[in-house]
């Protein structure tokens, strides 16, 4: 199976999930895990074992994290070189929902690596854009 894991600081990863799963539903290869205010390194990374426990040596991961050098997402890329999992790993930082979305559905259509690479980048990419209203002209205010 390829799992999509989220990690992040605070409860972003949760929140996420949370709402892929109200907008798509469950999803049994999504998992969140999350460095809440407080918790350390250790902390993190045994907890973090205890979330990947379905993830077995024949399943592989996509990975979506907050920061790029951020401790959860490096924490998580060192959790999966241990468990032997690096080679069959692909992680991104700077989630965001659509690229979160993408993810889940390339993972779903059965994208190759590199189409899912492409996909998540440009659905990441093209999520981020200012909204530009237009506010038209007001032709009923006097000109003073």
């Amino acid at each position: 199976m390829r799992y999509l894991l989220l990690v992040s600081h605070g409860t972003m990863a949760p929140g996420i999930k949370s709402v892929i799963e109200m907008l798509l539903g469950p999803h049994d290869n999504l998992i969140a895990y999350s460095m809440e205010d407080g918790v350390g390194a250790d902390a993190f990374v045994a907890g973090l074992k205890e979330a990947l426990a379905p993830i077995g040596a024949d399943d592989s991961v996509v990975v979506l994290g907050d920061i790029i050098g951020g401790s959860p997402l490096t924490n998580t890329l060192n959790v999966l070189s241990e468990k032997g999992l690096l080679p069959k790993t692909i992680a991104f930082g700077g989630v965001n929902l659509p690229m979160t979305i993408s993810a889940l559905m390339a993972i779903e259509d059965g994208l190759d690596d590199e189409a899912l690479k492409a996909q998540v980048q440009s659905e990441g990419k093209e999520g981020i854009r200012e909204v530009v209203l237009d506010l038209g002209d007001d032709e009923d205010e006097e000109d003073l």
